[in-house]
């Protein structure tokens, strides 16, 4: 029973430490390794991605921001950047987001592909402003669906000031 109130205690005290992270005015600094082999789309085999995100919580629990992507794609794709502009709600206090948004993909082989993307994550508080933070995501090629579509799985790690 001391277990289960001493749990009970600490999930409280996470979720009020995390409500105050997405406040209108909080600012937002992340960066996660997407794919590693958890991303599959019909033109490779395996990817690597790095990215980097900004964002401003201009409303309580709506934060928009910006991110830029360094993907390895592996076998028949050139490796890509991309930049893009995204949104996200955070549904519950304690960190389940959603979020969508749009990248300009452009690859070494002069692939330049526009694509909107959808994900949900969670942001788990490992401090008041430090968070680790697992997502699925599914980006849409606008150029070539079935071999540039990608769904996979990435992980990060966020700043909330």
């Amino acid at each position: 029973m001391k277990k289960t109130l001493l749990v009970m205690a600490a999930v409280l005290l996470t979720s009020l430490s995390a409500s105050a992270q997405f406040e209108k005015g909080k600012k937002y600094i992340g960066a996660s390794l997407s794919s590693l082999n958890l991303a599959y789309n019909g033109a490779s085999e395996f990817q690597f991605g790095l990215e980097g995100q900004v964002g401003y919580f201009f409303f309580n629990n709506v934060m928009l921001g910006a991110n830029l992507n360094y993907t390895h794609a592996g076998k028949d794709i050139d490796d890509y950047f991309s930049i893009g502009a995204e949104g996200r709600y955070y549904i519950i206090q304690n960190g389940l987001y959603l979020g969508a948004g749009v990248d300009y993909v452009h690859s070494f082989s002069d692939f330049n592909d526009c694509q909107p993307k959808v994900e949900v994550g969670y942001a788990f508080f490992v401090s008041r402003t430090v968070t680790i933070e697992p997502a699925i995501y599914y980006r849409q090629s606008i150029k070539d669906h079935s071999n540039y579509s990608t769904i996979g799985l990435k992980v990060g790690v966020g700043i909330y000031l």
